[in-house]
């Protein structure tokens, strides 16, 4: 009965953290007149504080003296955070500038240029019906493209700098708290020097536009760590198999929202790219579905031979890296 709760618990968690990640473009537009710029330095700023408090309350400090002593992984870390800045900062940009559809396509296409970076860099070997996806995947891009009358740049450069974080913190391996911790460090003190040169300039939109603005500008921290501790909830008690599916959820309602509540154009080429997209991820979603069922199946049957009735988990689809972007 606990290990049900415990599983029902994990499963609300991830559900709550990925629906937070797909409706947070209704709140970027109302830190406006903020400038994006201005936005994620609040950003920044505000999650080194939230997250310090949290592992402050936590008492999980030990992690720290870890990474110092490591050249390796502080190089890592401060690569993670160049890239998830371009990711946020675009991510931020392309809402409050109406491109809301296009930012979802950067998250459903993420997936499969993730695996595409297995290949490249990791040298990993690709079942065929993950070739077929990566394949159907270009060519959706190719669609978009010819629609668009030209690349769709926001969807690739979120997608990729998606990919190449998550890359990076698989080098680093340390926790999402910590590594949030990390990062907003190494951001902290180049967002909080562009405020006060954005405060000398006259031009800081914190505390120019009453109380409710100002707080909406330091909820960014919130914003930013909430769905991430929940993840993290939900990372312990659920398969990574099942984080995988509710990987989804996030560009679904960023999608949703684009064209419903935003009312975002979406001519004929640009549902036939999506179309595209969705069967890509539908093929590597089955793919690693069936692929998990012969893992479990081979390790219960080695088990079985070993006389021992231990579960063993089998790995998870191929690109669940944790999401802390958005």
């Amino acid at each position: 009965m606990k290990t049900e709760n415990e599983g029902r618990a994990g499963l609300l968690h991830g559900i709550g953290a990925y629906a937070m990640w797909g409706l947070v473009p209704l709140f970027w537009p109302l830190l406006k007149p903020a400038g994006a710029i201005e936005i994620l330095a609040h950003r920044m700023v505000w999650s080194l504080a939230f997250v310090g408090l949290a592992l402050l309350v936590l008492r999980r400090w030990g992690w720290v003296r870890e990474l110092v002593r490591s050249p390796r992984k502080l190089g890592l870390i401060a690569l993670a955070a160049a890239v998830i800045t371009v990711n946020w900062g675009l991510y931020i940009w392309s809402v409050n500038a109406g491109h809301v559809v296009e930012a979802s396509l950067g998250y459903f296409i993420n997936p499969l240029v993730t695996i595409a970076l297995g290949v490249l860099v990791l040298q990993e070997r690709l079942r065929p019906a993950q070739w077929a996806a990566v394949g159907i995947g270009f060519a959706a891009v190719l669609v978009l493209a010819i629609g668009y009358g030209q690349p769709p740049w926001i969807s690739l450069v979120l997608a990729f700098s998606f990919a190449l974080y998550g890359l990076v913190k698989k080098k680093v391996n340390i926790g999402g708290l910590e590594s949030l911790a990390a990062e907003t460090a190494v951001q902290f003190l180049p967002a909080l020097a562009y405020l006060v040169w954005l405060g000398g300039q006259g031009t800081l939109a914190f505390g120019s536009h009453g109380a409710g603005h100002t707080a909406l500008l330091a909820a960014t921290g919130l914003v930013t760590a909430i769905p991430l501790v929940c993840f993290g909830a939900a990372a312990i008690r659920v398969p990574l198999s099942t984080l995988g599916l509710l990987q989804y959820l996030a560009p679904t309602f960023q999608f949703l929202l684009g064209v419903l509540y935003f009312h975002e154009a979406m001519p004929a080429e640009r549902w036939a790219g999506f179309s595209l997209v969705w069967l890509a991820l539908t093929i590597l979603t089955w793919d690693a579905l069936r692929t998990n069922r012969r893992n479990r199946a081979a390790v219960a049957a080695a088990a079985g031979t070993a006389g021992s009735s231990q579960p063993v988990e089998a790995p998870g689809p191929v690109g669940t890296a944790p999401s802390t972007g958005r």
